[in-house]
């Protein structure tokens, strides 16, 4: 059986190039989207396009038979074009939603999953095979605190105690490798987490030990975190949806499954693991 030939979006992001370089890996021809110079691994098909621009997309879809679509914009606009364009060419697309999608559409979730669930709602309707990935808070995020360790060996957050599954992007692009390879989860919405609740502060801790030195969390309020966001470019009304979002989680966290290990074979790596994965962006 010939391999599928497939394009992945966001290919130098953390769960995209994770995708690509377990594809690459497994042999299957992979072709990474790209709107400038990239690092990718040898052999890997770098093609230029722009998912803000559709008629740019016909020269890296070309020949395509899967999609693995990351949505790099705050609103689904221009995102109907971008999905008639790859219904165009590929029969398959794998999109990476989020855990805050709501279920049904008159629930479609606070106003930062609003873009997701419409991707979604379009990405059914299109006749493409599907499927919508929904992952909890990725790790990866913690990598906004980078700075301020290095620096400072401080953190500066609110909400201490907040608790999130998080998971690993390599846990997320195993998946998302199955769900583009196999046909075991067309028509699937898996939700994706880590193997267990971790807070804030400990997240830091944790960070501390992998790359060998104390670390500190110093407790922000929300208001001052609001500030800081909007300085640093956050729309206000994202803003606005987000912290209010994540305060909730601290009484009524999201669940904590083992669908990593159930889809992939293999559990869900821990925030631990992470840490010490990526010990080196925090020295």
């Amino acid at each position: 059986m010939t391999q599928p030939r497939i394009l992945v979006t966001g290919a130098t992001g953390k769960v995209g190039g994770s995708v690509v370089a377990r594809l690459h890996a497994a042999g299957v021809p992979v072709r990474a989207l790209v709107r400038g110079a990239a690092d990718l691994p040898e052999g890997v098909q770098a093609v230029r396009g722009d998912l803000g621009d559709p008629a740019s997309l016909g020269a890296a879809l070309e020949g395509v038979d899967a999609v693995f679509l990351v949505w790099p914009f705050l609103s689904a606009d221009g995102a109907a074009d971008v999905i008639d364009a790859i219904g165009k060419h590929a029969r398959r697309v794998v999109y990476l939603s989020s855990a805050g999608v709501g279920s049904r559409a008159e629930e479609p979730g606070e106003a930062i999953t609003l873009f997701h669930t419409e991707l979604e709602r379009l990405i059914e309707a299109s006749g493409l095979e599907w499927t919508a990935l929904r992952p909890t808070g990725f790790a990866s995020n913690a990598l906004g605190w980078a700075e301020e360790i290095r620096t400072t060996g401080v953190v500066r957050a609110p909400m201490a105690a907040l608790a999130r599954p998080l998971i690993h992007e390599a846990d997320t692009a195993a998946v998302a490798v199955r769900a583009l390879t196999t046909d075991t989860l067309i028509g699937a919405r898996p939700l994706l987490t880590g193997p267990e609740l971790v807070t804030q502060e400990r997240q830091v801790a944790l960070i501390g030990e992998a790359i060998g030195r104390p670390l500190r969390f110093d407790e922000t309020t929300l208001d001052e975190a609001a500030e800081r966001m909007r300085a640093a470019g956050w729309p206000a009304d994202l803003v606005d949806a987000v912290l209010p979002a994540q305060a909730k989680m601290i009484d009524d966290p999201e669940p904590v499954n083992d669908e990593v290990e159930r889809l992939t074979g293999t559990p869900a790596r821990s925030f631990r693991a992470w840490a010490q994965d990526h010990a080196a962006d925090f020295r």
